[in-house]
Protein backbone atom coordinates (compact mmCIF):
# COMPACT_ATOMS: atom_id res chain seq x y z
CA UNK A 1 0.00 0.00 0.00
CA UNK A 2 1.20 3.45 -0.56
CA UNK A 3 0.66 6.66 1.38
CA UNK A 4 -0.49 10.02 -0.40
CA UNK A 5 1.16 10.99 -3.70
CA UNK A 6 3.20 13.68 -2.71
CA UNK A 7 1.46 16.60 -5.17
CA UNK A 8 -1.49 15.66 -3.52
CA UNK A 9 -0.28 16.07 0.21
CA UNK A 10 1.15 19.59 -0.98
CA UNK A 11 -2.12 20.82 -2.37
CA UNK A 12 -3.78 19.99 0.61
CA UNK A 13 -1.19 22.04 3.12
CA UNK A 14 -1.20 24.91 0.25
CA UNK A 15 -4.46 25.23 0.31
CA UNK A 16 -5.58 24.70 3.82
CA UNK A 17 -2.02 27.22 4.83
CA UNK A 18 -3.62 29.55 2.10
CA UNK A 19 -7.16 29.49 4.15
CA UNK A 20 -6.17 29.65 7.66
CA UNK A 21 -3.92 33.15 6.71
CA UNK A 22 -7.31 34.48 4.61
CA UNK A 23 -9.84 33.19 7.68
CA UNK A 24 -7.06 34.99 9.84
CA UNK A 25 -6.97 38.20 8.16
CA UNK A 26 -11.16 38.02 7.69
CA UNK A 27 -11.28 37.83 11.20
CA UNK A 28 -8.92 40.97 11.81
CA UNK A 29 -10.62 42.90 9.92
CA UNK A 30 -14.02 42.26 11.48
CA UNK A 31 -12.68 42.18 14.78
CA UNK A 32 -11.00 46.07 14.29
CA UNK A 33 -14.32 46.72 12.14
CA UNK A 34 -16.66 46.34 14.82
CA UNK A 35 -14.02 47.13 17.22
CA UNK A 36 -13.72 44.43 19.21
CA UNK A 37 -9.98 44.71 18.78
CA UNK A 38 -8.44 48.60 19.37
CA UNK A 39 -5.44 47.58 17.57
CA UNK A 40 -6.01 49.98 14.59
CA UNK A 41 -8.04 52.07 14.13
CA UNK A 42 -11.09 51.89 11.87
CA UNK A 43 -11.42 55.84 10.60
CA UNK A 44 -7.57 55.94 10.50
CA UNK A 45 -6.63 56.06 6.96
CA UNK A 46 -4.68 52.76 5.51
CA UNK A 47 -1.43 54.32 3.97
CA UNK A 48 -0.18 57.67 5.74
CA UNK A 49 0.14 60.53 4.01
CA UNK A 50 -1.12 61.96 0.17
CA UNK A 51 2.44 61.25 -1.94
CA UNK A 52 2.08 58.52 -4.40
CA UNK A 53 4.67 55.12 -3.88
CA UNK A 54 7.93 54.92 -5.82
CA UNK A 55 7.58 53.70 -9.32
CA UNK A 56 9.96 50.98 -8.16
CA UNK A 57 7.32 49.76 -5.50
CA UNK A 58 4.40 49.81 -8.29
CA UNK A 59 6.61 47.94 -10.59
CA UNK A 60 7.66 45.61 -7.88
CA UNK A 61 3.99 45.32 -6.79
CA UNK A 62 2.86 44.74 -10.77
CA UNK A 63 5.51 41.55 -11.04
CA UNK A 64 4.57 40.03 -7.97
CA UNK A 65 0.98 40.35 -8.73
CA UNK A 66 1.97 38.52 -12.64
CA UNK A 67 4.29 35.99 -10.80
CA UNK A 68 1.66 34.34 -8.73
CA UNK A 69 -1.40 35.08 -11.23
CA UNK A 70 0.93 32.77 -13.02
CA UNK A 71 1.46 30.40 -10.44
CA UNK A 72 -2.27 29.95 -9.80
CA UNK A 73 -2.61 29.25 -13.56
CA UNK A 74 0.98 27.28 -13.48
CA UNK A 75 -1.48 24.86 -10.91
CA UNK A 76 -4.90 24.98 -12.19
CA UNK A 77 -3.42 23.63 -15.43
CA UNK A 78 -1.79 20.89 -13.41
CA UNK A 79 -5.00 20.13 -12.14
CA UNK A 80 -6.57 19.11 -15.42
CA UNK A 81 -3.88 16.62 -15.69
CA UNK A 82 -5.31 13.33 -14.08
CA UNK A 83 -2.05 11.47 -14.68
CA UNK A 84 0.27 10.03 -17.09
CA UNK A 85 -1.24 8.62 -20.60
CA UNK A 86 -1.58 5.05 -21.92
CA UNK A 87 1.06 4.42 -24.26
CA UNK A 88 -0.24 2.17 -27.24
CA UNK A 89 2.33 -1.03 -27.73
CA UNK A 90 3.23 -2.23 -30.75
CA UNK A 91 4.50 -5.07 -32.03
CA UNK A 92 5.92 -6.90 -35.16
CA UNK A 93 6.47 -10.52 -35.69
CA UNK A 94 6.90 -12.18 -39.15
CA UNK A 95 3.07 -12.78 -39.37
CA UNK A 96 1.79 -9.09 -38.95
CA UNK A 97 2.12 -5.63 -36.72
CA UNK A 98 -0.29 -5.90 -33.80
CA UNK A 99 -1.49 -2.97 -31.88
CA UNK A 100 -2.73 -2.60 -28.34
CA UNK A 101 -3.73 0.60 -26.42
CA UNK A 102 -2.58 -0.04 -22.43
CA UNK A 103 -6.01 1.62 -21.53
CA UNK A 104 -7.57 -1.73 -23.26
CA UNK A 105 -5.58 -4.35 -21.74
CA UNK A 106 -5.97 -3.02 -18.18
CA UNK A 107 -9.54 -2.25 -18.67
CA UNK A 108 -10.94 -6.52 -17.89
CA UNK A 109 -8.26 -5.76 -14.26
CA UNK A 110 -10.44 -3.17 -12.98
CA UNK A 111 -13.65 -4.50 -14.28
CA UNK A 112 -12.49 -7.73 -11.94
CA UNK A 113 -11.30 -5.83 -9.18
CA UNK A 114 -15.00 -4.55 -8.92
CA UNK A 115 -16.33 -7.95 -8.39
CA UNK A 116 -13.92 -8.53 -5.18
CA UNK A 117 -15.88 -8.30 -2.14
CA UNK A 118 -15.37 -5.29 -0.07
CA UNK A 119 -14.68 -3.18 -3.45
CA UNK A 120 -16.13 -0.23 -3.99
CA UNK A 121 -14.59 0.66 -7.10
CA UNK A 122 -11.62 0.22 -9.01
CA UNK A 123 -9.24 2.34 -11.28
CA UNK A 124 -5.92 1.12 -13.17
CA UNK A 125 -3.38 2.88 -15.39
CA UNK A 126 -1.27 0.73 -17.29
CA UNK A 127 2.19 3.00 -18.12
CA UNK A 128 5.34 2.76 -19.84
CA UNK A 129 6.77 0.91 -22.59
CA UNK A 130 5.80 -3.15 -23.62
CA UNK A 131 8.99 -3.97 -21.88
CA UNK A 132 8.87 -2.05 -18.70
CA UNK A 133 5.48 -1.70 -17.80
CA UNK A 134 4.05 -0.31 -14.80
CA UNK A 135 0.85 -0.76 -13.20
CA UNK A 136 -0.71 1.95 -11.06
CA UNK A 137 -4.29 1.00 -9.01
CA UNK A 138 -6.39 2.93 -6.96
CA UNK A 139 -9.12 0.78 -5.25
CA UNK A 140 -11.65 1.84 -3.35
CA UNK A 141 -12.73 -0.09 -0.30
CA UNK A 142 -15.98 -0.36 1.91
CA UNK A 143 -15.01 0.93 5.49
CA UNK A 144 -15.38 -2.45 6.60
CA UNK A 145 -13.25 -4.06 4.01
CA UNK A 146 -9.97 -5.68 5.10
CA UNK A 147 -7.32 -3.85 2.32
CA UNK A 148 -5.03 -7.19 2.96
CA UNK A 149 -7.74 -9.30 1.97
CA UNK A 150 -8.26 -7.71 -1.43
CA UNK A 151 -4.50 -7.72 -1.78
CA UNK A 152 -4.31 -11.46 -1.76
CA UNK A 153 -6.77 -11.88 -4.08
CA UNK A 154 -5.26 -9.77 -6.32
CA UNK A 155 -2.25 -11.07 -5.86
CA UNK A 156 -3.43 -14.38 -6.06
CA UNK A 157 -5.88 -14.13 -9.12
CA UNK A 158 -6.05 -10.64 -11.03
CA UNK A 159 -2.22 -9.72 -11.55
CA UNK A 160 -1.04 -13.60 -12.83
CA UNK A 161 -4.07 -13.16 -15.10
CA UNK A 162 -2.82 -9.78 -16.20
CA UNK A 163 0.56 -10.88 -16.30
CA UNK A 164 -0.51 -14.10 -18.77
CA UNK A 165 -2.56 -11.77 -20.91
CA UNK A 166 -0.08 -9.53 -21.26
CA UNK A 167 2.69 -12.29 -21.89
CA UNK A 168 5.46 -10.55 -19.25
CA UNK A 169 6.92 -12.23 -16.17
CA UNK A 170 6.35 -9.62 -14.06
CA UNK A 171 4.24 -5.95 -13.72
CA UNK A 172 5.75 -3.40 -10.91
CA UNK A 173 2.58 -2.45 -8.79
CA UNK A 174 1.22 0.67 -7.20
CA UNK A 175 -1.17 0.39 -5.36
CA UNK A 176 -3.27 3.11 -3.15
CA UNK A 177 -6.23 2.19 -1.45
CA UNK A 178 -9.19 4.39 -0.19
CA UNK A 179 -12.25 4.15 2.24
CA UNK A 180 -15.99 4.57 0.45
CA UNK A 181 -17.93 7.43 2.20
CA UNK A 182 -21.49 7.79 1.87
CA UNK A 183 -21.03 10.23 -0.30
CA UNK A 184 -18.27 8.78 -2.34
CA UNK A 185 -18.81 8.54 -5.87
CA UNK A 186 -17.26 6.18 -8.81
CA UNK A 187 -13.38 6.68 -9.68
CA UNK A 188 -14.96 6.46 -14.10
Amino acid sequence: MTGPRRPARLNRTLLATIGIALLAVGGFTLATHFRVLHLVDPGAPVVPGVDPPPTWALYATAATAILLGLLALRWLLAQAVRGPRSPTWREDTGLGHTELSASTAIAPLAEELRTYPGVHDARATLTGPRDAPELALIIVIEQDADPADVRHQLEDEGLPRLRQALELDTVPTDIEFRFATATTRSLR
